[in-house]
């Protein structure tokens, strides 16, 4: 007999005890520990119960799947919508419709560009402006998790993951016009170089140009003079005035 293949060693993982929610913030009940190849480990998993303890699930996840770092939010960020915003990062919520919210196709996990339709102060003109690019959507209505068959929902507010500076131009820009959403890939990170467009560029005047006439001048007439003849009285004289 040849010699016998020995069984790649083996340690133990910490895996969901029963199926869990998103938002879920384990607990010693949530999780146990399940023996598993230490050849074929997957990435980012836990070797102690404790290290997964108190943390909120960012997926759900069904009995006996392994707990991994990239499914769990940080220690104490909250449940729900509040465990899936990383530190320093903001939620921010906008307002949406059918059309702006690219016919329902904005999902949580969706990258997408905001642009904003207003008449800057002083002018008469409207123009669209992008004013944030490649931005993470992180909730759709009250949809944390996007639907596994991609159908499309209709959503009243798209909740967007931005930094404080980037959730303070939202605001602004939502409050001077009307914002709408650009789907793009989430495989594109690409910061693009977009220039305002104004309202003449897409509806161009047939009108030509006004030239403002200039005045002109009638030529230099010499002023009238008159010839005045005195007569004191035997001598004449005459006197010439111009008015």
């Amino acid at each position: 007999m040849g010699p016998v293949a020995q069984a790649p060693p083996t340690m133990h993982i910490v895996v969901a005890s029963r199926d869990l929610p998103v938002g879920a913030t384990l607990t010693p009940d949530d999780v146990a520990l399940l023996e598993w190849y230490s050849t074929s480990l997957p990435a980012g998993a836990f070797t102690k119960t404790e290290s997964s303890l108190g943390r909120p699930l960012l997926f759900p996840v069904v009995a006996k799947q392994p707990i991994v770092d990239r499914d769990l939010g940080v220690a104490g960020a909250g449940i729900g919508l509040a465990g899936k915003v990383p530190p320093g990062m903001r939620a921010i919520a906008v307002r949406s419709n059918e059309i702006s919210g690219v016919a329902g196709f904005l999902y949580p996990g969706s990258h997408a560009d905001c642009i904003v339709t207003f008449t800057p102060p002083g002018e008469r003109v409207p123009q669209t402006q992008t004013v944030l690019q490649n931005v993470e959507v992180v909730a759709a209505g009250q949809t944390i998790e996007p639907d596994p068959q991609g159908k499309p929902q209709k959503v009243n507010v798209v909740t967007l993951l931005l930094t404080p500076e980037g959730s303070q131009k939202l605001a602004l820009a939502s409050a001077q016009g009307t914002i709408q959403f650009v789907l793009r890939s989430g495989a594109d990170h690409e910061q693009a170089e977009v220039r305002p467009t104004t309202f003449d560029q897409v509806f161009p005047s047939d009108k030509p140009p006004v030239v403002a006439k200039v005045a002109k001048h009638a030529p230099h007439q010499p002023k009238p003079v008159y010839l005045l003849e005195v007569i004191q009285g035997t001598k004449r004289s005459q006197e010439k005035f111009a008015e």
